[in-house]
């Protein structure tokens, strides 16, 4: 008997008379435009999607990803890593919180987002399946929001990536306590002081990887890595690809003056932080 989401789930109680199908909670996720939604079954297949996760895979139906894991709908490393991310989830019972990863969106811009997903249990405490969620970053507070000290301390971080940099010489620089400092950087970026510094860093190698030929070696230390095992290392846990593997796909992908047969095809493979 195939699995189901109301059968994963059953319903939502509240402790008064309130049910609520599990089946409104994909109706609801449908509005999450910045967000990719996902319930999988013990063996990580897909049960219930949202439309936006959809669409970021290139797809126009559900249909064409219910009953299949992320490598099914992602050939190579774009579907490997969510894959396995989900095996250790399930086989674990260890979730995975807020994690940093990095996609690409046509017009060659990178977008970051906060991977959680977190493992479904029966009544005997068993793990049958995971429910996860993917939310694009984006500023959460206008530029004037954000305090001049914070906007000091930011601005010193755009500027000086390649050099040694750290959350608490951070909060030192906008002269705050690192806690109310990365409470402050949570509220206008959603992200920690250190994921802030990890994107800043990856983006900018991400773009030099792809603007420019330097080295893995010369964009390593331009970001501000200690070396090229250490780039490739961050590189790969945000993107689930090394550099040079980066550069040849989205380089070739998004060359100028090529039609869109070949974004469309690295769409149709990449993993979109599901």
């Amino acid at each position: 008997m195939r699995t189901t989401a109301t059968g994963l789930l059953g319903s939502l109680s509240t402790k008064g008379s309130l049910v609520v199908d599990a089946r409104l909670v994909e109706q609801i996720a449908d509005f999450m435009h910045d967000t990719a939604f996902f319930i999988k079954d013990a063996s990580g297949r897909y049960l219930v999607v949202n439309q936006s996760l959809v669409e970021r895979h290139g797809l126009e139906h559900k249909s064409q990803m219910l009953g299949r894991r992320p490598c099914d709908v992602c050939p190579g490393e774009y579907g490997r890593i969510p894959t396995e991310q989900d095996a250790h989830v399930l086989r674990t019972g260890r979730p995975i919180t807020e994690r940093l990863e990095l996609f690409w969106r046509r017009p060659n811009v990178p977008v970051w987002g906060l991977t959680t997903k977190l493992p479904i249990r029966d009544g005997r405490g068993r793990v049958t399946g995971l429910i996860g969620i993917s939310k694009d970053l984006t500023a959460l507070v206008s530029p004037e929001e954000v305090p001049r000290a914070v906007a000091q301390a930011l601005r010193h971080l755009e500027s000086t990536f390649d050099q040694p940099v750290s959350p608490s010489t951070l909060a030192k620089r906008a002269g705050m306590s690192a806690g109310r400092f990365a409470r402050i950087i949570k509220r206008i970026h959603g992200v920690s002081p250190m994921q802030l510094i990890t994107k800043t860093r990856i983006t900018a190698g991400s773009r030099l990887l792809l603007e420019t030929d330097s080295s893995i070696a010369e964009v390593a230390l331009a970001c501000g890595f200690a070396d090229h095992s250490a780039f490739t290392r961050s590189f790969r846990a945000v993107t689930g690809m090394s550099p040079s593997e980066h550069r040849r796909v989205a380089g070739t992908a998004w060359k100028p003056g090529r039609g869109h047969e070949d974004f469309d095809l690295l769409q149709k493979r990449h993993r979109l932080l599901s």
